[in-house]
């Protein structure tokens, strides 16, 4: 029972099971389905020479009043002209989301109009937004000194070569999306992760790492998967998904320790463990429990919304296809959209590594492309914005096709 007075965020919480009903009730939020989100993300590089490691100076100059408090401590972190926050990746990467939005066109008008002030602001230091999913020109280097980076960074670094990558040379689309109603909510979380494999196929674009080629159409995704496997891969579908994302973030284990200046945490604690007394003394607590939350990076994670994040960052104005392209699928009737995804789904490997010459990824990309072009006008988007989006598409799968046929 929580003490008069007490905060239910510092509440200790009193076993696995009851943190495993706390994450189940909150994560997935049900509704009709009203509101998109979008976060665009890039790696950043000095304009004369890309392969130079970021200046963190120099990002604090160009990010201004704009920079977040990881990056310049007091910071006021105040919006952009639309509305998006900046943030900042262990890396550099920089990161822009604006408030989730009733409209999809004014959701894209907004989040352009802000990418185009943020190109601005670091063309203005010397500085660009990289064009690919994962950082072609430079091994990883962390220049965020907070805490939370650099215990993520100790636990990663035991697991392989992969976390690191992750951290600091990754940059990605996220769309967010409604959960849906109640009745809903299981059909809509499967047609999410169906259709990943044939959009991270048609959209890959990561390739080259540290000026090799890595052999992976997404390296990316490569370096996502691979960084605290199983719980940065896809999911089992089966069975209820908000009772099966509960006992996965209480199997994960726990990233961050958030006691003194150093939040290493013992090696092996899951924070199943950690809320059934495994540290004597040291219960978690619900905002303990969040915070763990927001560490966990699997290809669609639930928020109260859907986080989708298995998309490489796309060049210019070239996020504006997947978007479109995504969130008019998830307006139309799932069980075509399903059919259409069926062919790949669950071949995320093939088509990280792969891409459309996958030929079953490839299968599904034309029938997810020929659905979505049908519907884009679902979206509301400028009748020239769905024309542009819907040729940019095509000619992702018809230039496949040619490379294949010849």
């Amino acid at each position: 029972m929580t003490s008069p007075g007490a905060s239910p965020a510092t509440t200790p919480i009193g076993s696995r099971a009851e943190a495993e009903g706390y994450v189940a009730m909150v994560c997935f939020k049900h509704g009709p389905p009203r509101l998109y989100g979008v976060e665009l993300e890039w790696t950043v590089h000095h304009a004369e020479d890309p392969h130079r490691p970021l200046d963190a100076g120099r990002l604090r100059k160009a990010l201004g009043v704009h920079a977040p408090a990881t990056l310049v401590r007091g910071s006021p972190q105040l919006p952009l002209g639309r509305g998006a926050l900046v943030t900042v990746e262990p890396g550099g990467q920089v990161e822009i989301s604006l408030p989730a939005s009733e409209s999809v066109p004014q959701l894209i008008d907004d989040t352009a109009a802000d990418a185009a002030e943020l190109t601005s602001l670091l063309l203005d230091a010397d500085l660009v937004p990289g064009a690919y999913g994962l950082d072609p020109f430079r091994t990883p280097r962390r220049i965020l000194t907070v805490p939370r980076y650099a215990a993520m960074e100790h636990a990663f670094r035991r697991l392989g070569p992969h976390g690191p990558r992750m951290m600091c040379s990754t940059a990605g689309l996220q769309i967010c999306l409604d959960a849906g109603e109640s009745d809903q909510t299981a059909l809509r979380w499967r047609a999410l992760h169906d259709l990943g494999p044939t959009l991270v196929g048609l959209f890959a674009n990561s390739r080259r790492r540290a000026g090799s080629d890595t052999g992976w159409a997404s390296a990316r995704t490569e370096a996502t998967f691979g960084t605290c496997a199983p719980f940065t891969e896809p999911p089992p579908l089966d069975g209820d998904p908000a009772a099966a994302w509960a006992r996965m973030a209480m199997e994960a284990p726990v990233l961050c320790l958030r006691r003194g200046d150093t939040w290493d945490a013992p090696v092996g604690l899951t924070f199943g463990a950690w809320a059934d007394g495994q540290l004597p003394g040291d219960r978690p607590t619900y905002d303990d429990l969040e915070y763990h939350l927001s560490t966990l990076f699997p290809p669609v994670r639930p928020r109260g919304y859907l986080e989708v994040r298995y998309l490489d960052a796309q060049s210019g104005d070239g996020w504006i296809a997947p978007t479109l392209l995504l969130t008019a699928l998830m307006s139309s009737p799932l069980d075509r959209v399903l059919a259409a995804a069926e062919p790949a789904a669950g071949r995320w490997f093939p088509a990280a590594r792969e891409g459309l010459e996958d030929t079953l990824v490839l299968r599904a990309a034309r029938d997810v492309v020929a659905l979505g072009t049908e519907v884009l006008d679902r979206t509301g988007a400028d009748p020239e914005l769905v024309a542009a989006a819907a040729t940019r598409l095509q000619r992702i799968v018809d230039n496949t096709q040619g490379r294949r046929a010849s």
